[in-house]
């Protein structure tokens, strides 16, 4: 196998755009990876598409790829379509890798775009609810029926994500196990939004105190709505290189060094979840330990979700999560720093683009051109994209270790 570059990315602010479509949205992130790489489009010879709920919210199936991008003018060469929710380009990107890899192709280009704002919130929440064993929802559904909360928003899979009830339910059961705070989930919202308020791509760039986190809407207890991720659209973008050819485009080249994907399993008593399996592989992969890694972008989905990665990605031993926060050691500036994006809280979520954006993050901070939430020295960064939710984890997860 070859050694694959990133030459360039890019990718759109993440919002709510309901004037601008997924051709608009993707014109804007490639036009701006191919800047970044000092490209033109007539040098690509693959392209990967990952989208996830385009057929659920704008009625577009099958052929998203070749129509986003020919839009652009993007065309004859061969374009691969990937659907994993959540993780739909990070799997994209390690279809393009592995293209580049091989030797089939020396140029690639990956692309995450998402549109998930719908004035139907209903539209929104049943693209959701899509990513979970369908047969099986009315028995999940009944399960994670959170305690009585007059605060709380009602209508999981309706009015709010299933989702979110999802990572409530795994809240609940780690505050009971291990004496875990409300407040110490609400402190990684704090950090995010802090994080996310320094990047102008951010959906939302408005800074919290641990009160007014506190103090915002519950949507399902333990949660409140500034500790879940909001519902957005945008596109981000990645241009892979060959090391033969690499030096042609730029003198700042960022190395993927470890590409893993994982399916969820029943058997994770030996191996681990999902996400430490997926970590192992793509660490091996590229020869270093987490003892390595500078800076860190993970799926936070949910301040819950980011608290309990921290364990399973082993930053911190099972039930220490909160206190890892608590000593600011994932702070940019700590010792590890995690979602110095702003993460899914506040950079946005727009599922399809998720993968692709915490790509971005990383690409940007071993660049040393991550602005003011630039982490000092940074030399290898990984990034953890969890996609749908089967059986109490996700459905698919990918690890990518990048390096200079």
């Amino acid at each position: 196998m070859r050694q694959v570059a990133i030459a360039g990315a890019g990718m759109t602010r993440f919002g709510k755009y309901p004037d601008r479509g997924l051709k608009e949205l993707t014109s804007e992130a490639v036009t701006e990876a191919l800047k970044s790489a000092g490209m033109e489009k007539d040098a690509l010879e693959v392209a990967i598409v990952g989208n996830a709920a385009a057929g659920l919210i704008t009625g577009q199936e099958c052929i998203r790829a070749q129509v986003v991008l020919r839009s652009m003018g993007i065309d004859k060469i061969p374009m691969v379509n990937t659907e994993n929710a959540c993780a739909s380009s990070s799997t994209a990107f390690q279809l393009g890798w592995m293209y580049v890899a091989s030797g089939m192709y020396d140029i690639a280009l990956v692309l995450g775009v998402e549109k998930m704002f719908s004035e139907d919130k209903a539209r929104t929440m049943a693209a959701f609810s899509a990513g979970v064993d369908v047969e099986e929802l009315r028995q999940i559904m009944q399960q994670l029926k959170p305690p009585s909360d007059k605060g709380a928003e009602s209508g999981a899979g309706k009015s709010r994500s299933l989702f979110m009830d999802i990572y409530a339910a795994g809240a609940r059961g780690h505050m009971a196990k291990y004496g875990t705070t409300k407040e110490q989930y609400a402190r990684i919202a704090v950090k995010n939004h802090n994080n996310g308020s320094l990047n102008p791509h951010a959906q939302y760039r408005e800074r919290y105190t641990l009160e007014e986190i506190l103090a915002s809407p519950a949507v399902s207890e333990p949660l409140t709505r500034l500790m879940c991720a909001p519902i957005g659209d945008g596109a981000a973008a990645a241009v892979l290189v060959s090391e033969e050819k690499i030096r042609q485009y730029t003198t700042k080249p960022v190395w993927v060094r470890g590409s893993a994907l994982m399916s969820g399993s029943d058997h994770r008593d030996t191996d681990g979840g999902i996400s430490a399996r997926a970590a192992r592989r793509a660490y091996e992969m590229a020869g270093v330990t987490l003892r390595d890694v500078n800076v860190m972008e993970v799926h936070d989905a949910s301040a819950a979700a980011e608290l309990s990665l921290y364990e399973e990605l082993g930053l911190c031993d099972e039930g220490e999560g909160g206190k890892l926060i608590d000593e600011g050691i994932t702070e940019i500036g700590g010792r590890l720093p995690v979602n110095t994006s702003g993460g899914l809280l506040a950079k946005g979520h727009p599922v399809g683009a998720t993968g692709v954006a915490q790509i971005y993050e990383i690409f940007l901070q071993l660049r040393g051109e991550a602005g003011d939430r630039q982490v000092a020295n940074a030399r290898v960064g990984m990034t953890e994209n969890g996609g749908g939710m089967m059986r109490g984890e996700a459905a698919a997860t990918t690890v990518h270790i990048l390096s200079l």
